[in-house]
């Protein structure tokens, strides 16, 4: 339900824009708000599973993040879209990291690998059927029930989790971290906002982004303070200490910024760079989620056979080369060609993001995993914010390099560079890993 959203409103954005008689780079406050919302409660979500039960808290968030989805079918403002999102956040914020939680905390170590491709397959489900179902709904209806569509489906969820979730509940919960949850809330939020604000008129960028960005950085600063000397912070630094961990983090920030930017650059490319309708463009990006489906049956024998050392600097490079693809994408571009790269692109980047989600967590103690899930949590969804950004600042500099006006199909190539520079980057991150980093998680010890 949650990479459906995604996936439908980045394909819906034009003509969401349009619609509210709002500049189309502008809606990207859509997307962004909610990721500030996640910011702000990803964090409580581990310590929320802990004292109230894991079925208690997914079932609740599936529950807000319904209510959320109404209320942006009935927004009639870019404003009153924002705060929807802001309620589908916080619902979102405690349902994707509790519903890992659950697998990691029952799955062996030797079967998470499968675990957690398995796992991401009905997401993926989002992603292949959201660009055509809504690029078919903002061309012949209306955007509105993109969000109403969820409805049905969060009540069928909060069903399916009363039946099979497991109630997990630690007997002993590490106290709230009141104070690390305010700086953290703080730090968060004014860094996300900040950023997703970049790319908007010049004068706002002095105005109103620095400030949250300087306020953002003192208040993270201040967590960084609070942690060291706190026994059980909310977001525990010292799990950084992990190498595993902290390649996963800080590589798979890097990493997801160009991937964070994909939902946001390739629909406008496509709807206003080639004069698209939205249902066309929607046709054509739901092949990416069809390779990711493809690999999560070839992601545990591909570790097996090299590793994830080998796997996630290699297949990084490769990614930030299919992200760069994008650039030679033309009008005129037989869309098959177009079809080709993104499922092959698709393929490759779910490869990377099973490779992480496994690795992360490989070295982590049953007892610090809730911890870990929100830590890792509050890193993907950051490094979505810093995509759209990074992306929008590229088509804002290109555009205003040819004295601004509408965007022009050679916009996107600073947009896409940009992203797939950053992503490029996360390699050097993996490679301080051992050699050995996970083999326990890929079967290659017991073959040994």
């Amino acid at each position: 339900m949650e990479n459906l959203d995604g996936t439908v409103l980045s394909t819906a954005l034009p003509a969401m824009a349009a619609d509210l008689h709002e500049d189309p780079v502008a809606l990207k406050l859509a997307l962004t708000s909610y990721l500030l919302a996640l910011a702000v409660f990803i964090p409580l979500s581990g310590w929320a599973a802990d004292k109230f039960g894991a079925r208690k808290v997914f079932s609740a968030a599936i529950i807000v993040f319904t209510l959320g989805s109404v209320l942006c079918g009935l927004s009639t403002t870019l404003l009153s879209v924002v705060l929807s999102r802001v309620v589908q956040g916080a619902g979102g914020a405690m349902m994707v990291p509790v519903g890992r939680l659950v697998i990691l905390r029952t799955a062996p170590k030797a079967e998470l690998v499968t675990a957690m491709a398995w796992l991401t397959i009905p997401a993926l489900i989002g992603p292949l059927i959201g660009p055509p179902v809504g690029g078919f709904i903002a061309t012949y209806y209306h955007w509105r029930y993109i969000f109403w569509i969820n409805a049905p489906i969060g009540l069928l969820g909060v069903i399916l989790a009363a039946l099979f979730i497991p109630d997990l509940k630690e007997e002993e919960v590490w106290p709230l971290d009141v104070r690390g949850a305010l700086l953290s809330g703080v730090g968060l939020s004014a860094t996300v906002l900040g950023f997703s604000l970049v790319g908007g008129e010049v004068e706002s960028s002095f105005v109103v982004v620095v400030p949250l960005l300087a306020v953002g950085a003192v208040a993270l600063l201040l967590y960084w303070g609070h942690a060291r000397r706190t026994a059980t912070p909310i977001l525990d630094l010292g799990l950084l200490n992990i190498p595993t961990f902290r390649a996963a983090l800080i590589g798979g920030f890097l990493f997801r910024i160009g991937v964070g930017a994909i939902p946001f650059l390739l629909p406008l490319l496509l709807q206003l760079g080639f004069d698209l309708s939205a249902f066309q463009s929607g046709s054509l990006t739901f092949v990416a989620a069809a390779g990711a489906m493809a690999m999560k049956t070839t992601a545990k024998p591909i570790l097996r056979a090299f590793g994830f050392r080998r796997v996630l600097i290699l297949n990084a490079l490769l990614c930030s080369l299919f992200l760069i693809a994008n650039i030679f994408f033309k009008a005129s571009t037989p869309h098959w060609i177009m079809m080709t790269v993104l499922l092959v692109g698709g393929f490759f980047r779910s490869l990377e993001f099973t490779s992480l989600n496994a690795i992360g967590f490989a070295d982590i103690d049953q007892r610090d995993m809730s911890r870990a899930t929100s830590f890792s949590a509050v890193g993907q969804q950051l490094s979505q914010s810093f995509g759209v950004a990074i992306g929008a600042v590229g088509l804002e500099l290109s555009r205003a390099a040819h004295g601004g006006g509408a965007l022009r199909t050679e916009d996107f190539a600073v947009a896409f560079l940009a992203v797939a520079a950053v992503s490029a980057a996360s390699v050097l991150f993996f490679t301080p890993l051992a050699q050995d980093a996970g083999d326990e998680l890929a079967g290659r010890l017991m073959e040994e």
